[in-house]
């Protein structure tokens, strides 16, 4: 049985307590003093027992109560500390002032390829195999930088964190250190976490006209062949919403998914965030190396966006990789081998720059293997008013403001703009007609189309003279327009939501089709 002995605090009384058990001959195997409580572990003392205790411990001077307890609070502590070191997926290290392992957890002792016992006792020196190490830790009280380690062949970014004693005389001084070693994996997968909520499958990807049905369906099987894939698309169409849905769909999704942007970065910085860098690379590099997105998202997908824009080294240095599923960081002579499928996209005619040699043939046809082609904005006329929807929602969220809706001139605006920019450009638009304007209805003069026709006084309108020839000249152009998607008066009026005849005696005005 346990005891809370409650007491006020004197000196010499918790000598006095541990005497009146030591008079009754019971075995104590536990004290713990937390004023103004004395817990004791007393195995043979049972309920009989601790009545007669309890009168005898309350005629001591200053005892106010005793109690039974299911445990002691130094066991209850270390239960938990114990649970939460083995729930830990990175390996851990509690070391003294002399960088000598006192605790170590299980993911730690299954790098080691040992038992978790096993550990103790064992310095910092033999584990990692690096006396300077070891002798910078202690001598720096385990206050030191993030650095990268190796542990039996496999590399660790260390984290070090020193434990001091608050009743330590010497300021500053260490009474050990915790060592938390982040395999580059566990590093990926947490900036997956951040960077991607939820699942984002096929199914969150808006759009329900019959070229994004199709791209969704082709996307579907691709997504499920473990082999390169190259999405193909103007610029904002959403080709990284595609590759991460076919991440996710594919085997690799409880993997990170980590992008690059090949165009963003020049060369240098490109190749040492995809392929790492070792310890003195470059002048600026973080001391102890940094391992790259490929070792991050090992098991996982590599999304390279723009990789037209690869420099013809780097192109290079990415075909050895795909050739043999290896490479080495910047400054490295060790090969590091990783299992990574690698969606890349691109805005540029990849095979004409083949054939301008500006792009290499060999690495065009590893990595398009499987491929994806997302249809413009204005091949999808049925998903304009869709997106357009969601992103006033969304931005109305976001601007904290009423809810608000088109009116019928502006979807039709909406839907005769050639939007160049795509996806993007339209979020952007409805972005800035939200946020620029406190009108529930939104009407075409709330658009502003920047970089298209319209914004530049060159619109479908043209140089129009009356209000009939205007709306004449608007009536044909969102015609022409359409009649390719919708090519019968039926299908077009169920589309614009009209009548039948109507859409069929405009058609015969304009001459369209012509």
């Amino acid at each position: 049985m346990r005891i809370d002995v409650r007491f006020a605090d004197r000196v010499g009384i918790a000598q006095e307590i541990l005497a009146v058990v030591a008079k009754r001959r019971l075995n104590v195997v536990a004290v713990e003093v937390e004023p103004p409580d004395i817990y004791i572990d007393v195995p043979e003392l049972d309920a009989a027992r601790l009545a007669e205790l309890r009168q005898a411990l309350l005629q001591v001077a200053g005892v106010a109560d005793a109690t039974e307890v299911d445990i002691l609070p130094g066991t209850r502590r270390r239960l938990h500390l114990d649970a939460v070191l083995s729930s830990m997926a990175d390996p851990v290290l509690t070391v003294d002032a002399w960088g000598a392992i006192i605790v170590a957890n299980a993911a730690a002792a299954a790098v080691a390829g040992v038992p978790e016992a096993a550990l103790t006792g064992v310095t910092l020196s033999e584990l990692f195999g690096d006396p300077q190490l070891h002798k910078q830790l202690v001598d720096g009280g385990f206050r030191a930088p993030l650095r990268e380690v190796m542990l039996h062949g496999e590399p660790f970014l260390m984290d070090v964190r020193p434990v001091t004693d608050p009743a330590n005389a010497l300021e500053g001084q260490a009474a050990g250190g915790v060592i938390t070693l982040h395999a580059p994996r566990r590093i990926g997968e947490r900036m997956h976490a951040l960077l991607h909520m939820g699942d984002a499958g096929f199914e969150s990807i808006i759009g329900d006209s019959a070229p994004m049905r199709a791209l969704k369906a082709r996307a579907a099987r691709v997504a499920a062949v473990d082999a390169p894939l190259l999405i193909q698309g103007e610029t904002g169409t959403g080709k990284e919403l595609i590759a991460y849905a076919c991440h996710q769909t594919s085997t690799r999704r409880d993997a990170p998914f980590l992008a690059l942007n090949c165009a963003a970065l020049p060369e240098n910085l490109a190749e040492s965030e995809l392929f790492g860098y070792m310890p003195g690379a470059f002048t600026g590099a973080q001391r102890g190396g940094k391992p790259g997105l490929l070792e991050m998202a090992n098991h996982g997908t590599v999304f390279l966006d723009e990789i037209g824009e690869m420099s013809p080294y780097l192109q290079a240095k990415l075909l050895r990789f795909l050739n043999g599923g290896s490479f080495r960081r910047v400054g490295g002579d060790r090969e590091i081998k990783v299992d990574v499928r690698i969606i890349s996209a691109t805005h540029r005619n990849l095979e004409q720059m083949v054939a301008e040699r500006t792009f290499r043939e060999d690495l065009f046809y590893r990595l398009n293997v499987l491929n994806l082609t997302v249809p413009p904005l204005r091949e999808r006329a049925d998903d304009i008013l869709l997106l357009a929807r969601h992103f006033i929602e969304r931005a109305c969220a976001q601007a904290q403001r009423p809810a608000c809706r088109l009116t019928a001139a502006a979807n039709a605006a909406l839907l005769t703009n050639p939007w160049p920019g795509n996806v993007r450009q339209l979020e952007n638009v409805i972005f800035r007609a939200v946020t620029m304007s406190d009108k529930a209805i939104l009407d075409v003069s709330d658009l502003e189309f920047a970089g298209s026709r319209v914004a530049n006084g060159d619109s479908a309108l043209g140089d129009v003279r009356s209000w009939n020839e205007a709306v004449a000249e608007f009536e044909k152009a969102l015609l022409k327009r359409l009649y390719p998607l919708y090519p019968s008066s039926r299908k077009l009026a169920a589309h614009l939501k009209t009548s039948h005849t109507m859409v069929a005696n405009k058609l015969r005005k304009y001459r369209i089709p012509g």
